[in-house]
Formats: C-alpha cells, sequence, structure tokens
C-alpha cells in the first residue's frame, strides 16, 4: 500500500466496488457505520486495514460494511490502548449474503400480509359458523327487504352477493369448520416462513419455496379456464419469481453445490481476505 505525500481523497472514498454495491450502504444508513478502535489509545501499523493514523491529529477509520472510510478525532477517554485484533472484531454481513438478507426480508414481509389476511378470514369464518344459526333470521329478513326495496324478488334468490351469502348461510357447519381450520392452518404457515425468513434460516428458505410451488398449480390453472385477473396474474409473477430466487441464488436441493457452496460464498465475503481485496483507502 502506498502512502504518497500530498494524496488525500474525499471522506467515504473507498473502492469500486463501495459505489457499486448498494446494499452495504442502505445498511449504514439505517444502523450507522461499523467502525473498530475508535475507543484505542494507540494505532499500530498492523491495524491498517481498520484505522490509519498519520499522526495529524485526525485518524481514518474504515467502515466494515460498506468500506468508506470516515475521519475521526481519537477520543480523550480511550478505554483500550490498541485496537481489537482479528479474534476480537465480529465482521458485518456484506456483499452477496446482505443482498439474500434483504431479499429473504422483502419474502418475509410479504409473508407477514398473507398471514394477516388469512388470520382474519379464518377468525371470521369460524366465527359465522359458530354464530350462524343466531345471525340467519335477520340475514334474510334483511335480505328481504334489501331485494322488495329495489323491485326485486323477496326470499333467496340465488343471484348475486346476496345469493353467494346465502349460500354460506346454507352450507355444512362441518364444511364451514373444515374452512375457517385450513385458512388458519395455512395462517400459522406463512407466519412460521416469515419469521424464519427474517431470521435467514435455511429450513424456512425450503418450506417456503415447496408452499409456493405447490400453490403455483391451482394459479396456473384459474388462469388457463380464462379466470384472468390483474390481481392473478401478479400474485403469480411473484410467487414464480419467489421460486425460481429460492431454487437458483439460495442453491436449494444442491443446485450449484448446495448449501456448502451457500456457506463458502458467505465466508467469502464476510472474511479479512473480503476486507483486504478493497483495502485502498485515505493516504497521504
Amino acid at each position: 500500500m502506498t502512502e504518497d505525500i500530498g494524496m488525500y481523497p474525499p471522506p467515504g472514498i473507498g473502492s469500486k466496488r463501495h459505489q457499486l454495491f448498494w446494499y452495504e450502504i442502505l445498511g449504514c444508513a439505517r444502523r450507522g457505520h461499523c467502525l473498530e478502535g475508535t475507543n484505542a489509545a494507540q494505532v499500530r501499523p498492523e491495524d491498517g486495514v481498520l484505522v490509519k493514523d498519520f499522526g495529524d491529529g485526525l485518524r481514518w477509520h474504515r467502515c466494515l460494511r460498506c468500506d468508506a472510510w470516515l475521519p475521526v478525532l481519537p477520543t480523550d477517554h480511550p478505554d483500550r490502548e490498541f485496537p481489537p485484533g482479528r479474534a476480537e472484531v465480529e465482521i458485518p454481513l456484506r456483499g452477496r449474503p446482505l443482498r439474500d438478507r434483504y431479499v429473504l426480508r422483502l419474502i418475509a414481509l410479504d409473508r407477514v400480509v398473507h398471514f394477516l389476511v388469512l388470520g382474519v378470514l379464518s377468525i371470521a369464518v369460524l366465527g359465522f359458523a359458530h354464530e350462524r344459526g343466531r345471525l340467519s333470521g335477520a340475514f334474510y329478513r334483511t335480505m328481504d327487504v334489501l331485494q322488495n326495496g329495489v323491485g326485486g324478488p323477496t326470499g333467496r334468490s340465488g343471484r348475486g352477493l346476496l345469493g353467494e351469502l346465502d349460500k354460506a348461510f346454507t352450507a355444512r357447519s362441518s364444511t364451514l369448520w373444515a374452512v375457517g381450520l385450513v385458512l388458519g392452518a395455512y395462517a400459522v404457515l406463512e407466519g412460521i416462513e416469515a419469521i424464519g425468513l427474517w431470521l435467514t434460516k435455511r429450513w424456512a428458505e425450503y418450506l417456503t419455496f415447496v408452499a409456493t410451488t405447490v400453490l403455483l398449480v391451482p394459479e396456473i390453472y384459474e388462469l388457463a379456464e380464462g379466470r384472468i385477473t390483474p390481481a392473478k396474474i401478479l400474485t403469480l409473477a411473484i410467487n414464480v419469481a419467489i421460486s425460481v430466487y429460492l431454487l437458483i441464488a439460495k442453491r436449494l436441493f444442491g443446485l450449484r453445490g448446495g448449501g456448502k457452496a451457500e456457506a463458502a460464498e458467505k465466508a467469502r465475503d464476510t472474511s479479512w481476505e473480503a476486507l483486504e481485496r478493497v483495502l485502498p483507502g485515505p493516504s497521504r
């Protein structure tokens, strides 16, 4: 590493990699930069990967996440003599593993929405099944009033929204309870997926892939039958994208080297070797 007199790049400029990857920048914007050795009294030459001190009262600290070099005044009350050694430093996620975490958490948020919608539907169906007898009288009286008010037939017409509601009131109790329980079980499944994906668990990736690909069958069938709506097309596109991403990018079922290749890639991007590959920083 050269130290040419007079060369002082602006703060925050690191390597070409820093300019190309935005996930690290987003992480630092949310959590702040990851700096080490700011509480040290002295800086040694071997600490150059973390911090540089040119003896002019200003130290340049490297963010271990986004590779930016930031000027920091030495502390007046140091609590250690030197910056931490490599064994003491936990390198934050960066590179592809950090990108994957953001993508998985985006999928997790999608699963949270599914969990909430399905949970509400399950509670509504089960509540309706429990109170159907008490509600049926009021429902049919209201149906007659509404249809009579617009000049329509009274009684059970079997058409439109009221007809669909009538089917719900005449359905078997066992059917309603089964539908409510199935919706509740599916909501729980979506909630488990969301938690596992948020925590970037490998088992959650497999669970999400299987659950998503199974649902592709009825979605494609409905579109093939001509029941096409923008919402169904969007849902299908999202689920296909999620399945392809999990299968290819996350190397499920041994694809592209499987879990071992995934672990090796994480180790490569979050290691001291990765930091040394993009070491250029402030010089003087």
